[in-house]
This record gives C-alpha cells, structure tokens and sequence, in this order.
C-alpha cells in the first residue's frame, strides 16, 4: 500500500515537472485579429482623417464628403486608404446609399 501512494505521489510529482517545463518553452500567443482601430474624435480628427483615408481616391470631395458623415456619426475612420472598413463595426459597414451602395468609404 506504502509502495502505491509513493508511486502515485512521483507520478504526480514528475507530472507537474514536465508541465512546467512545456509552459516556458513557448512565447505568448500573439493577440487574435487585427489591431483594434483608433477612436476619433469628430470634433477634431475626422477632417484629418478622411482627408488621409480619401487621399487616393479618384472623387476626393465625394468620397470626403461621406466620410465626414460616417465618421461624425461612428466615431471611426479605417486604417489606410482603402478596405479595413469592418474594424470600424456595424455602423460603418451597415450604411448603404439610395443605389444600395456601401455609403462609408
């Protein structure tokens, strides 16, 4: 009986070495998805924003335009000057125009 709890007793024991051994070989995960977007401020940064969001846009004042009006509203530009449009949420994403047309740049 005394020889059964010692064995049980060492398994457990090198059972816990090894454990430990396996969690510091590995760095910590990189966080999931994309970086969380920044939230604007539309009193202040949507201007500079859109402006930097429809800078390589071919109808610069449309697209502007309707970027004032999401971002107002969303509190959200996307990254970059084109696509990123679903790390803004729902609201950037759900608007569409009277032709059924994404209205967010």
């Amino acid at each position: 009986m005394a020889l059964g709890k010692l064995t049980v007793v060492a398994l457990l024991a090198a059972l816990l070495f090894l454990t430990t051994i396996k969690a510091a070989d590995y760095p910590p995960a990189p966080p999931p998805g994309p970086p969380p977007h920044k939230i604007v401020d539309p009193g202040k940064d949507c201007l500079w924003a859109c402006n930097l969001r429809c800078s390589d846009n071919s109808r610069k004042n449309m697209c502007s335009r309707a970027c004032l009006t999401c971002c107002s509203v969303c509190h959200c530009v996307p990254a970059g000057t084109a696509g990123n449009r679903e790390t803004c949420g729902r609201c950037y994403t759900a608007w569409t125009t009277h032709g059924n047309k994404t209205k967010c740049p």
